[in-house]
Parts: C-alpha cells; sequence; structure tokens
C-alpha cells in the first residue's frame, strides 16, 4: 500500500508529516508523492484563518476528486474544530483529533484494517524527506498553549501544553542526520513554553541538542519574544544554531497589544532585539503582523508602521484580521472594513519589501555558507544563508543537499533572492 501525506499552515504540521511518514513506512506503507497513486491520502488541516479553513476544505475535496477510491483521513486544527461537519461533508473516512494526532497510524490502521508487511519488505535506505527533495526537517518538540491570545484558535484547537521528552527529540535529529538530513527546525505551537510539563525549558532544549547531536544546522520556529530569558543570546556563540529567529510582534501600538492580550510591549521588543543584534553578527529577525483587528484606528496603524520603520525586518507576514469563532477577537466592537484592511495591507507589504531590500543591501559581496536544497524554475540552485536568506546560484555541478560557500552578487530582479556565485 501506498500513503500520499500533505499538510496546511504552520511548520509544526510539516513536521507531524515526517512522523506520520515514518511510522507509515514501519507497518510496510511507503510514501508517494502522486495523490493519485495513494491508497490513503492524510491531509493535515489548518484553521488558522477562515482562509485556511476554505484552503483546507479544498484540498480535501481535490483529493476524494483526483483519487475517489483512497481512503481519507483528516487530522489538524480545522479537524479538530469541526470534526462531525468534516466527516459529514466532505466524506472523510476517518477524522483523528490533535490529542490522538501522535497515534494516527496506529489508530488508522484499527480503524481502517489496514494491511502490515513486514519492515524487511520495504527498499532500503528509503529515505522519505530526501525523496521529497527536503533537506530541512522539522522536528516537533511540543504541543498546545497556555496563553489565550484574543484572536488565536489554535490554542483552542490544540489544547494544553505538552512537551516531548529531551531523549526522544535527539534520537530524532540523529536518526534524521545519519539518513542525510542537514539542518532541522525545532518547532512546537508555544516553542518558548518547551518544558513547562517537564521541568525542563527551551534553553536547555537548544543547550543539550547542539551538546549531543552533530547535525551541521539547527533553527529556531516562532519563539514569543516573551520567552526569551536574558542569557538566551549566548546559545548563538555555537556557529550550528542559525542565526536567525522569527519574533512574532503582531502590532506596533501598545494598545492593541493589549487587546490581543499579547504580554510583550513594543519597548521590550525593541530591545530584545536590539540585545541580539549586538550579540549576534549578521542576526535576522522576522516577525508577523495582524492587520486591522477590532479597533484599530489610523493613530494605532501610524503607530505600527513607524514601528516597523525603526525595527526593519528581514521579513514580515502580513495577516488580515480574520475573526475566528470561539475567540474573544471574534467578539469585539468596531470590526475594521475589509477595504480598510485591504489598504493598510498594501502599505506594509511595500515598507516590509523595501526593508528586505535594504537587508539584501548590506549583504552584496559578503561570503556564507549555503545549504543547497534544490532547484528553481530557472534551473538555478537554491538554498538558504544561516541568517535565512534566499540565494540562488547557477552551476553545472549537482549542489542538492550540499552546504557551499558562495559570494553574494547581486539581488534579483523582484528582490525576492540573492544572486551568489560559488567560491
Amino acid at each position: 500500500m501506498r500513503v500520499h501525506l500533505q499538510a496546511l499552515g504552520c511548520r509544526l504540521n510539516e513536521a507531524e508529516l515526517e512522523t506520520w511518514s515514518r511510522d507509515f513506512r514501519e507497518r510496510g506503507i511507503s510514501t508517494c508523492k502522486d495523490v493519485g497513486d495513494a491508497d490513503i491520502i492524510v491531509i493535515n488541516t489548518c484553521a488558522v484563518t477562515s482562509e485556511s479553513v476554505k484552503k483546507s476544505r479544498n484540498l480535501i475535496r481535490r483529493a476524494q476528486r483526483n483519487n475517489p477510491n483512497a481512503k481519507l483521513i483528516m487530522s489538524g486544527c480545522y479537524a479538530a474544530l469541526s470534526a462531525d461537519q468534516a466527516a459529514d461533508e466532505l466524506g472523510v473516512d476517518l477524522v483523528v483529533g490533535n490529542h490522538e494526532k501522535d497515534r494516527l497510524v496506529d489508530i488508522a490502521a484499527s480503524a481502517l484494517e489496514l494491511p502490515t508487511m513486514p519492515v524487511s519488505a520495504q527498499e532500503p535506505g528509503e529515505v522519505s524527506l530526501l525523496e521529497r527533495g527536503r533537506q530541512r526537517a522539522f522536528i516537533k518538540v511540543q504541543d498546545g498553549c497556555r496563553y489565550r491570545c484574543t484572536y488565536c484558535i489554535v490554542t483552542i484547537a490544540r489544547g494544553e501544553e505538552r512537551s516531548r521528552p529531551l531523549g526522544e527529540i535527539l534520537d530524532e535529529i540523529n536518526a534524521l542526520h545519519a539518513d542525510g538530513i542537514s539542518e532541522v527546525v525545532l518547532a512546537g505551537v508555544h516553542l518558548g513554553g518547551y518544558g513547562s510539563d517537564n521541568g525542563s525549558s527551551l534553553y536547555e532544549l537548544v543547550e543539550t541538542v547542539l551538546a549531543k547531536t552533530s547535525i551541521p544546522r539547527i533553527r529556531l520556529g516562532s519563539v514569543e519574544p516573551w520567552d526569551l530569558p536574558e542569557n538566551f543570546w549566548a546559545l548563538f556563540s555555537n556557529p550550528r544554531l542559525m542565526p536567525h529567529l522569527h519574533l512574532p510582534i503582531q502590532s506596533g501600538a501598545d494598545s492593541v497589544l493589549r487587546r490581543m492580550s499579547r504580554r510583550c510591549k513594543t519597548g521590550e521588543f525593541s530591545s530584545l532585539i536590539e540585545q541580539a543584534r549586538q550579540a549576534i553578527p549578521e542576526f535576522n529577525v522576522t516577525t508577523d503582523v495582524i492587520v486591522g483587528f477590532p479597533g484599530e484606528t489610523e493613530d494605532e496603524w501610524q503607530e505600527t508602521l513607524a514601528f516597523v520603520e525603526r525595527l526593519k525586518f528581514g521579513h514580515i507576514h502580513i495577516f488580515a484580521f480574520s475573526a475566528r469563532e470561539g475567540t474573544k477577537a471574534a467578539t469585539l466592537p468596531m470590526p475594521i472594513p475589509r477595504e480598510t484592511k485591504r489598504i493598510r495591507s498594501e502599505q506594509l507589504h511595500e515598507l516590509a519589501a523595501q526593508h528586505k531590500r535594504e537587508t539584501f543591501e548590506r549583504y552584496l559581496g559578503a561570503k556564507f555558507d549555503v545549504l543547497f536544497e534544490g532547484q528553481n524554475e530557472d534551473q538555478q540552485w537554491r538554498g538558504y544563508t544561516p541568517n535565512f536568506l534566499r540565494v540562488a546560484v547557477s552551476s553545472n555541478e549537482d549542489l542538492g543537499n550540499t552546504i557551499r560557500s558562495v559570494r553574494i552578487n547581486a539581488i534579483n530582479d523582484d528582490g525576492e533572492h540573492l544572486i551568489a556565485e560559488l567560491i
């Protein structure tokens, strides 16, 4: 039998996909890239915005249309929030809730009576990530969140915090490294809350991974700024911990942050960024901003633009506010008109693009080690610098899954990546 796995949304969903891939293979069920070749289809859904719900439903319908004979399994946040609706309306064969995700393959094997074959019958040396053209693996280190930001449906869908044991995480990273993976990303719903339920901490997790693995590159997923201890930046003195961090701010106005129930003021956030940039050369900070939160005045919006102008992020994920039923923000007064959200989004996109270009210009002529992950549509080899700048190189060599030194020469025409040459 063959299984096709697909995820929408966050890095954690992608990390869970990799775990399921390994679990299916242990049962003798191989993965396949084409949904039409699958006997089983597993879709890890997202519900962070109403658009994410729409995409999840469309993906399920498309899978059914392209392969009506396959068994269809759905999990993820949309499944957790709308299990009955999804099963009834979309004809899903099995819905696995977020609290049972770690047992998805076992549950599927029992509920769908899946046949198995001995592990020895599988093709030797099969590595699902590399087969899929991926050199970066997402490692799920924890799930759930104890905070309740007023706009967030994910914490409701994911439930209470649960941290994986350190030893289990180390074993997974070392196994991936042995299989040829060069980079891992530690991911979680509330990554900074790692250890809240087992006496550990994010600092101890990173310190232990650096000490007890030898994988060349380690990255961190999104971390809430209030979770970083004072000595956190010292970890980056180890060159294997990549100098990039995604720190979501969500708004540049403290009054909006209060309505969001965020736990970091703009002044505190600015101090963190200053510390990071002083402590770590070439440190790159990216962030999230929600546009059009209920009650956001023009003055508050101008505060956000001014804040972004001061901080000059390497990249900004921009989200127009989407009311999610079941969250406090969905009940707040003074919703922002769609046209206003569109205009503000365009303003922020323009400013973010300007800052990204300024970041790129700062590194013209610089040298970096780049992990090459594959080729783009122009047959250039693509990859990322340690501080997560996208790079393309023209070469007749096969650079896939190699770390090579490059010199940055130019910015491509659309301003989305750097052009480099091998050294």
